[in-house]
């Protein structure tokens, strides 16, 4: 063979790229109870799959007749590879080559595969460990000399949020520049006890502010369950592929396809009668959310998405096997809409307006949260932001007035001013404000007045019980149809059809793309 020599350097480097960082750094990442790069990307991709990119790139030690004698790969692994037989591309770091620090010199290889999933159109998998960015300060030695930082492939980092789904999973300590890729995601994942998220560790963040924090207290998953800056929290590296293989189900492979439908295995005219008696009679008794979401949707089809929301519930899930957004309220958790819950709301808007899901909500919403608290978090701001992202999206929605719908935040929950098919369970109430809180406002003349204030009370609730029924309001045509909650499912599968008729024509980019 005429390039034998040449193929056999080829394998030789191969081999030595394939060893990572060496023996002793592996066997320290596996007593870390972490995986190693290779063994992550085996976890999450279908067997055989994966086609590896710029294995090459790295770094060789040569002798002074030239030859190579030693080589340490760029601790970023890259290719493509399928998850249940649809190509995506996937970058994955290797924390036993320099932590996970990428070095200025391999800032192509960094941008390389967001350029490719943008311009393939292929989903994108991030397994990120370590910071990704410029590394450690002792560069500057190295190198002798520093630059001006940048983030590299940043344009199509922030393009691919409007283009193809991208996943993200925290697979050990996250910093730096790969924090903000982490977040730049439309699903971000936290392995707990072996992963962290923060824009500077311990070392860094002891000298500038003089905390004093282990990596776990500064950024584990006690920190991110709530913080907003994660999605969801795994309890182990194969629980987060097997998330990710799940969210990817729900999505098409990119905004220039309609979301994938599989053939319904579950009857789409399944009747629940367990529903007809969910919701109590005492309005302030709460319900369980699960089992709601598991009578209306397709059998196991429930993919919890932002965690963070608190009683502010969104999901994934299916209708006769065809994929929709969910959003609903675990009474459990409250029942207002706080700052956390409303970006939860904007970030599934988002993910449904770019990739062409219909919206359903299982409405059961008092308002915005009121006092001291909802207004140092700026509720209402966050508040309004997802109520302009539900007006912003133009997918089909639909409503299933399960109990409350109050204030803003009930008025928002979708776009009202749209043809929205909605129906309600004759536990509706709704109105601008809930009735045993409004009439202290409203009758406080005569509360005062009335020799026994809570006599007074009962009485103006008595006469004010006798118009809120759910049936004045259909009266007037002010709620479409009151139904037999066991009827939920069927007439949702049955919208669902017509709701993906209309999809065709949304192909393509978002017109207001999601932010992270």
């Amino acid at each position: 063979m005429v390039w034998e020599p040449e193929l056999a350097e080829r394998a030789r480097r191969a081999e030595l790229a394939a060893q990572l960082g060496g023996p002793e750094k592996v066997a320290r990442q596996r007593a870390a109870g972490r995986l190693t790069v290779r063994e992550r990307i085996d976890g999450l991709l279908d067997p055989g799959s994966f086609r590896e990119i710029g294995g090459l790139a790295g770094r060789g030690t040569y002798d002074e007749n030239g030859e190579l004698t030693d080589f340490s790969p760029v601790n970023l692994v890259v290719g493509t590879g399928r998850i249940d037989g649809r190509k995506i591309v996937v970058r994955a770091d290797d924390f036993t080559v320099r932590g996970g620090s990428a070095d200025a010199g391999n800032l192509a290889k960094t941008a390389y595969p967001e350029q490719l999933a943008h311009e393939m159109r292929h989903p994108l998998v991030r397994l990120i460990e370590g910071s990704g960015g410029g590394g450690s300060v002792k560069m500057l030695e190295d190198h002798g000399f520093t630059y001006v930082p940048v983030n590299p492939g940043w344009d199509h980092v922030v393009a691919n949020l409007s283009t193809v789904p991208v996943v993200s999973a925290c697979v050990g300590p996250v910093a730096g520049l790969g924090a903000a890729l982490a977040v730049t995601s439309h699903l971000t994942l936290l392995v707990d006890k072996t992963a962290q998220l923060f824009v500077a560790g311990p070392p860094v963040v002891r000298y500038a502010t003089g905390e004093d924090v282990t990596k776990e207290e500064l950024g584990g998953a006690s920190i991110h369950r709530r913080s907003g800056a994660v999605d969801l929290v795994v309890s182990s590296e194969i629980a987060a592929f097997a998330a990710v293989r799940a969210f990817l189900s729900y999505l098409p492979t990119s905004v220039y396809h309609l979301p994938p439908v599989i053939e319904g295995t579950d009857d789409p005219d399944r009747r629940e009668e367990s529903l007809v008696s969910l919701v109590p009679r005492d309005r302030r008794q709460p319900y369980k959310i699960a089992p709601l979401l598991d009578a209306v949707f397709d059998a196991g089809s429930v993919f919890r998405y932002a965690g963070f929301g608190g009683s502010l519930v969104t999901a994934l899930a299916r209708l006769d096997g065809h994929p929709v957004g969910v959003v609903a309220t675990d009474p459990y958790k409250g029942a207002t809409l706080t700052a956390q819950g409303a970006d939860a709301l904007t970030r599934l808007a988002d993910l449904c307006e770019t990739f062409h899901l219909p919206l359903v909500s299982l409405t059961d919403q008092s308002g915005m949260v009121i006092g001291t608290a909802g207004e140092r978090s700026a509720a209402i701001r966050h508040g309004a932001r997802a109520v302009a992202a539900i007006y912003q999206a133009k997918v089909p929605m639909a409503e299933v007035i399960v109990r409350r719908v109050f204030g803003v935040g009930g008025a928002g929950q979708v776009n009202r001013h749209r043809l929205v098919r909605r129906w309600a369970w004759p536990s509706g109430d709704w109105g601008s404000l809930p009735v045993e809180g409004g009439l202290e406002a409203a009758y406080r003349a005569e509360l005062e007045a009335a020799p026994d204030r809570a006599a007074e009370r009962a009485r103006i609730l008595e006469r004010l019980d006798a118009v809120r029924s759910p049936f004045r309001t259909a009266e007037r045509f002010g709620v479409e149809d009151i139904i037999d909650p066991a009827r939920t499912r069927g007439l949702l599968c049955d919208w669902v059809h017509d709701a993906y008729d209309l999809l065709p024509p949304l192909i393509g980019p978002p017109a207001f793309g999601p932010r992270p």
